[in-house]
């Protein structure tokens, strides 16, 4: 199904049948609060799949900066892969209050629990 079938369930963080996997992604990246991060790991995680295939639908978001792919980060911390750059991503976090040490994003404070 076309992504715009599913659309405002996934803005508002809902998964339901019938979604595909970039959609289920794109829904459970909604649910990350301006000032948290996650990492593509959580990710994987929440979906039983791994940080490659999330990073690969993430590639595709049609929905940003609504559904907050700029809130994905590494596994440490690091920024990686941002359409917009990585400066932009960087700016956009720092505006959200997410702190950083050098060139990470610190996970111990801003880690969606």
């Amino acid at each position: 199904m076309k992504s715009s079938n599913f659309e405002s369930q996934i803005k508002s963080g809902r998964i339901v049948p019938g979604m595909s996997f970039a959609q289920r992604v794109w829904a459970a990246t909604s649910r990350i609060p301006a000032g948290k991060v996650a990492t593509y790991g959580d990710l994987a995680k929440e979906l039983s799949s791994s940080p490659r295939a999330v990073g690969q639908a993430l590639h595709c978001n049609p929905f940003a900066p609504q559904v907050p792919c700029h809130r994905i980060v590494g596994s440490d911390g690091k920024l990686t892969g941002y359409a917009g750059g990585l400066p932009k991503k960087r700016k956009m976090l720092e505006h959200e209050g997410i702190g950083f040490r050098g060139e990470r994003v610190d996970l111990h404070r801003h880690r969606k629990s």
